[in-house]
């Protein structure tokens, strides 16, 4: 695993994705960062990380990906790999805040942003960006933030965070083929609010509520609604409101 530690960056997938074009990288080329002024999270939003405090890090993952209708696997894969490893640590109410927000309680602790490139030779290369809140404790206007050591009281070392989530993202991947269908339970399983009425907000700024009944294979939202039929929505249909 190459490892390649950054003071500063505008992002770290925009670095790692740039790198990639240039020359062959190896699997598991990961890049971390002290400080990322321009991070990014699902449909543009901004990442806001408060310097040396949080892990930052983007990571390189080949020969996995095939088929564009397979990409969620992915975010089931990493998903996962943060719950076992926070878990591991204690931490308390974790699940995934569709689609891959990694919440403790009601709290948002970290997201997820996978970016896929399909190659000239068909193959697809992922950049998975993760930013996890570990010891900043600040959050300003962010009600929804939290970080592991507001809720666990305790400092936490972000390298040996970063190598143990590395290693699940690995070991899941090692083990997709014979254990995909337990995996894809365990994300349902971890859902945030799965069956429990919740408000949602749609394209058209309309309010609804809804039960989060699961998610389909290519990652869209199966959400119950009030007429008893239920729905598929992607990231950009629609909002939870919590």
């Amino acid at each position: 695993m190459k490892l390649i530690k950054l003071d500063a960056i505008d992002s770290t997938n925009d670095f790692l994705k740039a790198l990639s074009s240039q020359e062959e990288l190896d699997n598991f080329t990961v890049v971390t960062a002290e400080n990322q002024t321009k991070g990014k999270g699902q449909m543009g939003a901004k990442w806001e990380s408060e310097s040396g405090k949080n892990l930052i890090m983007s990571i390189l993952v080949k020969d996995f990906l095939y088929d564009n209708e397979q990409v969620f696997n992915m975010s089931v894969i990493v998903s996962l790999a943060v719950i076992e490893t926070l878990k591991s640590l204690d931490i308390p109410g974790l699940s995934i805040k569709w689609p891959n927000d990694i919440m403790s309680d009601n709290k948002k602790i970290g997201g997820i942003l996978i970016e896929n490139t399909i190659k000239s030779d068909g193959r697809i290369v992922s950049v998975i960006g993760l930013g996890l809140n570990v010891n900043q404790i600040n959050f300003g206007h962010l009600q929804q933030a939290s970080s592991l050591k507001v809720i666990c009281n305790v400092e936490f070392d972000k390298d040996s965070l970063s190598f143990l989530i590395i290693e699940k993202i690995k070991e899941k991947i090692e083990f997709w083929e014979t254990n995909s269908a337990l995996f894809w339970k365990e994300y349902f399983n971890s859902l945030f609010r799965r069956g429990i009425p919740t408000p949602f907000k749609n394209l058209y700024n309309q309010n609804f509520m809804g039960i989060i009944k699961g998610v389909s294979s290519v990652g869209k939202i199966q959400i119950l609604l009030e007429d008893d039929s239920v729905s598929e929505f992607d990231i950009k249909q629609i909002q939870m409101l919590y």
